[in-house]
């Protein structure tokens, strides 16, 4: 019980937080660019609210079902749901930390919360006595609770003043549509196997409530972490080498001449596959380290059989979907929303339907749905990618409008009109 109320509040905190932080990033840049710093706390108090709604809106039903239909006694359930809710505060607040590049203070925060966690389950454990699953729940509600207050005092300290300008931010969901739909359908995309594997009759269900197939999700988990340094290792690269291209480009296209634009966008492009070339040579090194630690340690600790035939499989497919992520933060610098859209939707689809099929396999090949989806997800923004750098120019220069849109009857497509007098002069 403990550990599927575990796994449910990681995976649906994350769903739940999915649709919102990447519009809500991109308006909180937007004012950091602008300097209207007194506007990012509406947009925090916002989505804030807005994020807790549907939070709420998917945890207490289910909290009631796991009570009444299931009979998990009250505290556990209400003790569950706080863990939930501390969770989804906690993902999301620290989005806003890392656009300020804080890592520092959020290394610090979640040090302390987790210390300070396993401090007091040591305490309810061993000192009052009690249960060791109770001790660890309420022990781990606390910790991310605490991280989460730590992360909102921070945003609060960074940004003291208030407009109170909340229709702005609502307008952004309406213009940036897109990114809710290209976040949240990597996020989906990430977990949708294990959900189509829930219903693998291998599953188990727990107080009429929890669903979980526990060798696949061990799996998972396992294969995840991995990879999981995939994207540490881009971001860094982008900071560090990509970034500084991007900008002379920029640059260049506001006040060069066209030789030195051509020239600084050969120099983009080039970084931007040597940085991905760069991922998969440091990542397939990580990975096969780490594979090997995992086949040779880890049936010491109990985990083998299934988990171990199920993870090869899973492990592939997660090395590819990092690459297609790298690949999708790439197309978020040319401003091509479609891309991003597109190739997070194939990924989810091919890999909602090759789970279903990979079910029928065995064992070893469980994980072949995600290495699908992963695949077509890749391939599609690989090929984005290079259709953006065949037609950049257009992508670039040919965006702006003359005349601003509007609503109301079309005007006239007459714009010149010449008078001609006949002989009589009329």
């Amino acid at each position: 019980l403990f550990s599927c109320t575990i796994l449910y509040t990681f995976v649906f905190a994350l769903l739940t937080v999915a649709p919102f932080n990447a519009v809500l990033s991109k308006y909180m840049q937007d004012a950091i660019y602008e300097e209207r710093f007194q506007d990012i706390l509406p947009c925090y108090y916002l989505g804030l609210a807005m994020n807790m709604a549907l939070t709420c809106l998917l945890g207490i039903p289910f909290c009631l079902w796991e009570h009444f239909a299931g009979g998990v006694p009250v505290f556990y359930v209400f003790c569950g749901f706080c863990s939930y809710i501390s969770m989804t505060f906690l993902l999301y607040s620290m989005v806003y930390l890392s656009i300020c590049k804080d890592y520092e203070k959020l290394f610090a925060f979640f040090f302390m919360g987790m210390a300070i966690a396993f401090l007091m389950c040591l305490f309810l454990n061993y000192y009052l006595g009690w249960e060791i699953t109770w001790s660890m729940l309420l022990s781990l509600t606390a910790g991310f609770f605490l991280i989460a207050a730590m992360e909102f005092a921070a945003v609060k300290r960074y940004f003291r003043q208030n407009s109170n300008r909340y229709r702005p931010v609502l307008g952004y969901f309406k213009k940036w549509w897109q990114l809710v739909v290209t976040n949240f359908f990597y996020i989906f995309g990430l977990y949708v196997h294990n959900f189509v594997f829930w219903t693998h009759e291998t599953r188990t269900v727990l107080v009429r409530s929890f669903v979980y197939n526990q060798p696949y999700d061990m799996a998972s988990c396992l294969a995840m972490f991995t990879n999981i340094s995939a994207t540490i290792i881009f971001i860094t690269n982008i900071e560090m080498h990509f970034h500084e291209k991007y900008r002379n480009y920029s640059e260049a296209v506001i006040g060069g001449k066209k030789a030195d634009i051509e020239n600084a966008k050969k120099r983009m492009f080039r970084q931007l596959s040597s940085e991905l070339m760069n991922l998969v040579r440091i990542q397939f090194i990580i990975s096969v380290v780490v594979y090997l630690l995992c086949v040779i340690f880890l049936p010491r600790l109990g985990f083998a059989g299934s988990v171990l035939r199920i993870y090869p499989c899973l492990a592939v497919g997660y090395f590819i979907l990092f690459l297609m992520y790298a690949a999708v933060l790439f197309m978020y610098y040319f401003n091509d929303l479609p891309g991003a859209v597109i190739s997070t939707l194939s990924f989810f689809i091919a890999t909602l339907i090759g789970s279903i099929l990979a079910m029928n396999l065995s064992e070893i090949w469980y994980g072949a749905g995600l290495i699908g989806g992963a695949f077509v997800g890749w391939s599609v923004a690989y090929t984005r990618l290079r259709w953006i750098e065949k037609n950049l120019d257009t992508h670039i220069f040919c965006r702006g409008q003359l005349l601003k849109r509007g609503n109301g009857p079309k005007p006239s497509g007459l714009v010149y009109k010449k008078y001609c007098p006949d002989k009589s002069g009329v």
